[in-house]
């Protein structure tokens, strides 16, 4: 249920442009402005650069690198119903409060309205830049996802009919996951490394749960990071970005810990991408 309602907050961001003036929501004592409850306003709310222009073609159908993305899908299906395919279809809900989480161990604080709400507020507008700037190229090329070709599962089931008609390239889940990661890392440099890795494995999660090809998280990969390149010019993401970290820094003072990141660990262990033992 969660995930069909992140299924469609990210499809009304996608057409956030057309809906009216943004309408404010308190999370804790900050303030998100909202075109309509849940979905958020971004710190551009436009298209920050084309994304057609910016990424290549996806792989033609008799390329290494096609061979390559169906080579990885066929080792991503195994691991169905695995606590690897548990943990992407929690990646897969980008919905508030529970998104919030999504990171937590990584950055090794919690993250939440109460303590963190500068970091919430971040979090849930650069989700709304990211999901807007990939859509040019995901309307141009209308790439046909990989369970519409091998006819497995999806991981969230109830979003199979909006997948259908919605296109793979770039993976919008990864963009948004990588801003996410960098963003993170820019406040906590010192945990860089578990932030980092943690933004490959919400990328990497989307080939769990059947809905990506691998060349559709790379390149979501580099729209977050455009995403991100482009809020540096924007002085309300710098402004949240310097209270969010001021945040983290009174969450570690004071000992708050995340929970549940030994199993999430132990999950995210596994990868559906080849490593040097396979080689």
């Amino acid at each position: 249920m969660r995930a069909r309602r992140a299924a469609g907050v990210l499809a009304a961001l996608l057409a956030a442009g057309c809906a009216g003036g943004p309408r404010p929501t308190a999370v804790g004592p900050v303030v998100v402005p909202e075109h309509r409850p849940g979905v958020s306003v971004g710190y551009v709310d436009a298209p920050g650069f084309d994304s057609r222009a910016l990424l290549p073609a996806p792989p033609a159908p008799d390329s290494a690198a096609r061979a390559l993305d169906e080579a990885i899908a066929r080792r991503a299906l195994a691991l169905r119903e695995t606590p690897r395919w548990r943990q992407a279809v929690i990646d897969a809900d980008l919905d508030f409060p529970q998104a919030a989480d999504l990171y937590a161990c990584a950055l090794g604080v919690p993250i939440d309205t109460a303590h963190t709400p500068h970091l919430v507020r971040l979090l849930r507008r650069s989700l709304a830049d990211a999901a807007i700037d990939g859509r040019a190229a995901k309307q141009h090329w209308q790439r046909r996802r990989p369970f519409l070709a091998n006819g497995a599962p999806v991981c969230t089931p109830g979003d199979a009919a909006r997948l259908r008609d919605s296109g793979s390239y770039p993976s919008g889940h990864t963009a948004i996951g990588w801003t996410w990661a960098l963003a993170l890392t820019a406040l906590a440099p010192d945990r860089a490394d578990p932030l980092l890795q943690r933004g490959r494995s919400f990328g990497e999660s989307r080939l769990v749960c059947n809905v990506h090809w691998y060349s559709d998280v790379v390149q979501g990969q580099l729209v977050g990071a455009a995403t991100f390149a482009r809020l540096q010019a924007e002085p309300a993401f710098l402004a949240d970005l310097a209270a969010a970290r001021e945040e983290v820094a009174a969450q570690r003072a004071r000992g708050a810990r995340p929970e549940g990141c030994d199993a999430q660990t132990a999950a995210l262990r596994v990868s559906p991408l080849p490593t040097a033992d396979d080689r």
